[in-house]
């Protein structure tokens, strides 16, 4: 997927930008989709600073532009039993300060998918200030060390190496703890 978008932001340079940006907004609209190979092709073709800086942008314009459009579309969703998950619920209810931090710290952790938490907070009682602000701020850190990762691994440097010997090991672990929890609970029934 990397190399498809390489070629067609090489293919029409005066519209790269916001061919960027828009596949960036396609992303966080679908909310599943990982956008780690669009900051792979952001930085091949613009470079590390250019390539972060437009990462950002497009994930900031598509959180806000899906948190409108969750909104819109999703706002009875909230009452449903699928959302009665304390830590879900206090994501809905929050609103002022509290959903600020609460959308802050979700967006500085890696492994929560940007996705669910603008689809909770857009269903909630968050406001469009608070989650643009919050969702902004958080997914600074977070799309720089994206960023650094897929360079570091680009370019194949020492740096490189270690990150994906540690994601490597992550992995494993992730799996083989996975199995072993299927078999005990097979092994209980």
């Amino acid at each position: 997927m990397k190399e498809q978008i390489i070629t067609l932001l090489n293919t029409y340079e005066n519209a790269a930008y916001l061919i960027s940006i828009v596949i960036n907004i396609m992303i966080s609209i679908l909310g599943l989709v990982p956008s780690v190979f669009l900051t792979a092709a952001n930085l091949a073709v613009f470079g590390f600073w250019k390539g972060t800086f437009l990462s950002f942008a497009g994930e900031a314009i598509g959180a806000i532009i899906s948190f409108l459009l969750y909104r819109k579309g999703f706002k009875k969703l909230s009452e449903f039993k699928l959302f009665s998950h304390p830590k879900v619920r206090r994501l809905l209810e929050a609103k002022g300060l509290e959903a600020f931090f609460l959308i802050l710290s979700l967006r500085l952790l890696p492994f929560v998918p940007s996705g669910v938490v603008t689809f909770v907070a857009a269903i909630g009682k968050t406001s469009l200030l608070i989650f643009m602000i919050a969702s902004s701020i958080g997914k600074i850190p977070a799309l720089l060390l994206e960023a650094y990762s897929v360079y570091q691994l680009m370019n194949w440097t020492w740096q490189g190496k270690v990150i994906l010997t540690f994601l490597s090991v992550f992995l494993f672990l992730f799996a083989w703890k996975k199995i072993n929890r299927k078999k005990a609970q097979t092994n209980k029934t």
